[in-house]
């Protein structure tokens, strides 16, 4: 089966192919924690913009990633949305490496429970 653009917007079957099943839950399970983590830190900001904006990064990424591995998985149509931190691109990493910046600001700046 031919792979229109395999280091973009199909990196997760290259990943699927060569780390196998391990490999690919190890990738959704990180995404996950990723977004328990941040709705948690929206959960705990100390005021409301900083949790709305946490909850928009979390989105952002989170949705980003399900977006991309159901169309890899064939689940929905081709889309062009990268995986988020994985795909070749020095743009999206640039801004998705700025945004996981504020989110750990706000996390800095949360009230400890």
């Amino acid at each position: 089966m031919y792979i229109p653009e395999p280091h973009n917007d199909f990196i997760f079957a290259v990943l699927a192919e060569e780390l196998g099943f391990i490999g690919c839950f190890a990738v959704i399970a990180l995404f996950a924690i990723f977004i328990w983590r941040g709705i948690l830190i929206a959960m705990k900001a100390p005021d409301m913009f900083g949790s709305l904006l946490a909850i928009g990064i979390t989105s952002l990424v989170g949705l980003q990633a399900i977006i991309n591995i159901a169309v890899v998985t064939s689940s929905i149509p081709n889309t062009g949305m990268p995986l988020p931190f994985f795909s070749y691109g020095g743009t999206s990493l640039v801004i998705l490496l700025c945004a996981v910046g504020v989110l750990l600001n706000i996390s800095r700046q949360s009230k400890k429970a």
